[in-house]
């Protein structure tokens, strides 16, 4: 499985990637292939803020249905409409082409909070 280390991780499975005072979230590598193949991602979210921990959409497998973890406070600005119309997409590439939602950032400081590459990968044993 990949860990890319320029990125921060959630015990809930969420990667996010800072760009300034945006972000792009998704699910990892690891979260993917619990969950099997992807079918439908429900994000409802669009310019919501959302508080960090807090729920902004599901994602549906073959087998289960699982919430979405927003890593850390802000504002949904964009949802990934390639994930919408091909949801395999986050199976395929949860890293790239598989990322979830672009966030406004509204608390930088929670980002200590933000599990390094090693750390996630000590959490889920790899």
């Amino acid at each position: 499985m990949k860990y890319p280390d320029n990125l921060f991780y959630t015990k809930d499975h969420e990667w996010i990637r800072f760009e300034g005072d945006h972000a792009i979230v998704g699910i990892t590598d690891f979260a993917q292939k619990e969950l099997g193949d992807i079918v439908y991602l429900d994000i409802t979210t669009l310019n919501d803020t959302i508080e960090k921990e807090k729920v902004f959409g599901t994602v549906e497998a073959v087998k289960t249905v699982s919430d979405l973890f927003i890593p850390v406070t802000g504002t949904v600005i964009e949802i990934n409409q390639k994930i919408i119309e091909s949801p395999e997409l986050v199976n395929k590439a949860p890293y790239t082409d598989g990322w979830i939602i672009k966030i406004k950032v509204l608390n930088v400081e929670e980002k200590k909070d933000l599990l390094s590459v090693d750390a996630y990968k000590k959490l889920i044993g790899a």
